[in-house]
């Protein structure tokens, strides 16, 4: 009886989660004065997507210190979900990679919501994006991106890009650093699977728990320089590494 209430269950998430998506991308369409009502409701369409997913998305609260209002949210990037996770716990908006914008549907949606886009491998698009995301902190917004420069698995393999830390210092807005951890890590460490088949690991993997540690936040007024902040946002997620993927 239990395995067919939660059967149940998840096709009404599944169900809940395509009519909402439906809407959402109706209303991506519409021109919009302001801040898009896409913008606002994609916070619960993130949610609608982890529950249909079938994510237990745990939020573990590290921090010793009261978090700040206005933030930057930095994390590692081992897994497409994230795209998702991170927006369903937070009110952010995120800085992802171009080809985004042209995914089907989800593109559609993610421009409304306000996402922000660079081609990470082109230095004169890292530099406006930079300058966008100055601008969208200095407009009151928190945003989040990934400093490994990409979804590059579940180990830290490159240092730091600067851009995170350029905006925390440039604003004095700080930087909020979440360790992402996923139990079952060879079903969603993402590792060349086209996107459906990523979707089809994470809906069937045998162990749901997805941990998202949240921990204090760096001060910019703490550091010289964009240089000195990203050494030591580095040397902790590399001591994160060790603790909870060991």
């Amino acid at each position: 009886m239990l395995l067919v209430f939660r059967f149940l269950a998840r096709l009404v998430a599944i169900a809940d989660f395509l009519a909402f998506t439906a809407i959402l991308w109706l209303l991506a369409w519409l021109r919009w004065p302001g801040r898009h009502p896409v913008a606002r409701l994609f916070h619960v369409w993130s949610r609608s997507f982890v529950r249909a997913l079938g994510v237990d998305l745990r939020l573990h609260q590290k921090n010793r210190k009261r978090l700040p209002d206005r933030y930057i949210l930095i994390a590692n990037h081992p897994s497409a979900f994230e795209d998702v996770g991170i927006p369903a716990l937070f009110d952010v908006v995120s800085l992802a990679k171009d080809e985004v914008a042209d995914w089907f549907i989800v593109g559609r949606i993610s421009k409304a919501a306000g996402t922000l886009y660079v081609d990470r491998e082109d230095p004169a698009s890292r530099d406006q994006a930079i300058e966008i995301m100055v601008d969208t902190v200095n407009s009151g917004q928190n945003i989040c991106l990934y400093p490994e420069g990409g979804c590059k698995g579940r180990r830290l393999h490159h240092e730091f890009r600067s851009g995170a830390f350029e905006v925390s210092i440039r604003t004095g807005v700080p930087i909020l650093p979440v360790f992402l951890h996923y139990e079952a890590q060879d079903d969603f460490e993402w590792q060349g699977q086209t996107l459906p088949d990523r979707i089809r690991q994470m809906m069937f993997t045998v162990n749901n728990r997805a941990n998202y540690y949240v921990f204090d936040p760096l001060d910019p007024k703490d550091f010289g320089d964009k240089y000195a902040m990203k050494a030591a946002a580095y040397e902790k997620y590399v001591d994160w590494n060790e603790k909870y993927l060991e």
